[in-house]
């Protein structure tokens, strides 16, 4: 019989800026054993252009995955491989900066709303010393699924069973194996998610506000899930949630700027070859 994940405690995105004075709401979960292997969360969300104009100016990382998703707006993506790529309205971006990468994420609009997040993933010990990679997804290769029981949930990561439906995602390439689902529902709509018992799992409500096994949980808010198969979502209102759930790291977590690493002497490591350069040859 399955057994449905309810919300054991909640926290509340708190405002921050980050990059070049982009204004966001953050929660971060650097030292929460039930966020894990998630790191962190930002929403970027503003109507004014000052508020994200700056952008994030060239910056160094190491020891975590990036995971970008915009709901609206547009970003250009470069970095110290070559790559470049565009993240435009309902698309994603993918990065492993595993031992070291250089990247810049700068808008590409002048004006207009930008509502977008950013997910930081750890690597486990064995991949923060890999190359660094790169992929980005298009909004036309993003598996999106509907019916008027759901709403619409777009499959950002890893595969599953929703409402009765196999789904998969373009992102499969992620250290561990992690679920992300962006479900948009209008009113008196549910959806039904089964999970790997294994693993942790987390919601967070960009809009609206929606019930979990019966609790609410508001904009703004991210409920962590107890142990279960599956989880219950259901909407009073028109609302927009991230569905997280990944295969936690069981290893120390330390956490400088843009590095992530299982020591302090290996943070240090990390300062030391951003500092020679290093960065820019690998």
């Amino acid at each position: 019989m399955k057994k449905d994940r309810t919300i054991v405690r909640t926290l509340n995105a708190k405002p921050t800026s980050d990059g070049a004075g982009v204004k966001i709401q953050r929660i971060p979960g650097f030292n929460i054993r039930e966020f894990s292997p998630f790191l962190m969360i930002d929403e970027l969300r503003s109507d004014k252009s000052q508020d994200y104009f700056g952008g994030f100016p060239p910056h160094p990382h190491r020891g975590i995955e990036t995971f970008s998703y915009m709901l609206k707006g547009h970003f250009q993506h470069k970095d110290s491989l070559g790559n470049s790529g565009e993240l435009r309205s309902g698309g994603a971006q993918w990065m492993a900066s595993g031992k070291g990468i250089i990247h810049s994420e700068m808008p590409m609009m002048e004006e207009g709303q930008l509502h977008g997040f950013q997910i930081w993933i750890n690597q486990p010990a064995k991949d923060k010393a890999s190359r660094a990679c790169y992929a980005d997804f298009q909004p036309e290769m993003i598996t999106k699924i509907r019916s008027p029981e759901l709403g619409e949930a777009r499959v950002l990561a890893g595969s599953g069973i929703i409402n009765d439906m196999y789904v998969d995602s373009a992102l499969e390439k992620t250290g561990v194996p992690v679920n992300i689902i962006d479900w948009r529902a209008n009113p008196n709509q549910r959806m039904v998610a089964e999970l790997e018992e294994s693993f942790n799992a987390m919601v967070y409500v960009y809009k609206g506000s929606i019930e979990v096994a019966g609790r609410p949980l508001s904009q703004g808010q991210l409920g962590f899930l107890s142990s279960g198969d599956l989880v219950t979502l259901s909407s009073q209102k028109e609302s927009g949630v991230l569905l997280l759930a990944g295969q936690p790291i069981n290893e120390p977590v330390v956490h400088y700027g843009p590095f992530v690493m299982n020591s302090m002497k290996e943070i240090e490591q990390a300062i030391s070859d951003y500092n020679s350069g290093l960065f820019d040859t690998y």
